[in-house]
């Protein structure tokens, strides 16, 4: 043991960086070469770390790449990785890069609920966005997000998520209400006289908040919607098919992002109703789906945000060139094309850019910042938030799309 002749350095160094300890070291303190050293390192980790977190933003995400939402999950990581390349390639926000702590939710609420509460108490993350790309996993995630006071930007679809909004002060959504989709429809029905609709939702959350706003909106569109419900692991719709036939519907409404929608386009087919007009939401813009269906997709019209039909989109459309450079974008970085639900995480980063850009490591600020938002063309459509309106896009930003030849294609712009 020697008796070290650091007293002044070791007493009040540690008081100037952290005022809230006690001193190490006072000047009669008698330590060994080994055990200054250890303390010194700790010291420089500490630096360390207090410089890391003034150099950075940190996002937090979670996502289902693992389990039967993955389908969604892998397209929805990847887009958020490439904004967050070329955010933080173009040097960050305000200079300062974005770190992004993602979680694997695995499908399942209770590990999305895990990892919420990791990103709030641990990571200290700025805000979150992503709520497991299932719209129930979502809703129970903003439970922590609000009481917690941190922003959730959500990527998933229901509108339970930001409704009502005096209850969702902190959370926000960068995908289409139900009720603007539903009007969309509505606008098609009128435009082909077609009055008597069935209506197919599956019993998640995502379908039975769908069958909410159909409540709502069918009475006072003078639509008469008989409506029948299945789970989204059924594999056999002919009851409900059956007795939308004898209703005598003239077209069917299926809601549910489930492979069940398959099996609802193929037993349509089958139980003889092909020659009327059967109608996917948006959760079902998905190619994977339709090469499923093989035959049974000809003819099948999509509710859609305009993404999958960026090439088909008038020269004048706004969000034409946003989408024309995501796709080659994405292309060379994925050597794959992007499908809606890359649309919808890229977006959501762009957006969580531009509230840190205003509101910085203050939540409020970013919050308030969010409620800002107007105007701003992203890839999705152009979003527009407000104290009211914690969804960003309208039925404007809809169009009816159809599969041909392997890809989507425009069916009905407006």
């Amino acid at each position: 043991m020697i008796e070290l002749p650091f007293g002044n350095v070791f007493t009040y160094l540690p008081q100037f960086l952290f005022p809230n300890h006690q001193p190490l070291f006072t000047m009669n303190t008698r330590i060994s070469k080994r055990m200054t050293f250890k303390l010194l390192g700790l010291l420089m980790m500490g630096l360390t770390a207090s410089a890391q977190a003034q150099t950075s933003y940190k996002i937090g995400s979670v996502l289902s790449v693992t389990g039967p939402a993955a389908f969604l999950g892998d397209d929805m990581k990847a887009g958020m990785e490439l904004a967050l390349e070329e955010i933080n390639a173009k040097g960050g926000v305000n200079g300062k890069k974005i770190e992004w702590v993602l979680y694997d939710a695995e499908s399942q609420t209770q590990k999305g609920l895990s990892a919420t509460r990791r990103l709030l108490t641990q990571d200290k993350v700025e805000m979150i966005v992503g709520g497991g790309n299932m719209s129930g996993m979502a809703i129970a995630m903003l439970q922590q997000t609000e009481k917690a006071n941190v922003p959730f930007i959500s990527t998933e679809g229901s509108m339970q998520i930001v409704m009502p909004v005096a209850e969702r002060h902190w959370t926000f959504k960068s995908t289409v209400d139900d009720d603007q989709v539903v009007e969309r429809i509505a606008d098609y029905f009128d435009k082909n006289n077609i009055k008597k609709v069935g209506m197919l939702a599956d019993s998640s959350g995502f379908g039975q908040s769908a069958i909410e706003q159909w409540k709502n909106v069918a009475p006072r569109r003078g639509l008469d919607v008989v409506y029948e419900s299945f789970n989204p692991s059924d594999t056999d719709m002919a009851p409900q098919i059956n007795k939308l036939k004898a209703a005598g519907v003239q077209a069917i409404v299926c809601w549910t992002v489930t492979p069940a929608g398959v099996v609802a386009m193929k037993q349509a087919k089958t139980l003889g109703m092909g020659d009327i007009p059967f109608i996917h939401s948006y959760g079902f813009v998905d190619k994977r789906y339709m090469d499923l269906a093989g035959e049974a997709a000809k003819g099948v019209l999509l509710v859609s945000v305009k993404f999958p039909v960026g090439e088909d989109l008038p020269a004048n459309d706004p969000v034409k060139e946003r989408i024309l450079e995501l796709n080659k974008a994405f292309e060379t970085r994925f050597k794959r094309r992007p499908n809606q639900f890359v649309a919808q995480t890229y977006d959501a980063i762009y957006l969580a850019k531009m509230v840190l850009e205003k509101g910085g490591a203050d939540k409020s600020a970013v919050r308030d910042a969010m409620e800002g938002v107007q105007n701003y063309t992203g890839v999705g459509g152009t979003f527009n938030f407000s104290a009211t309106r914690h969804s960003g896009l309208s039925k404007s930003d809809l169009v009816m799309v159809k599969y041909e030849d392997g890809r989507f294609r425009l069916a009905d712009y407006k």
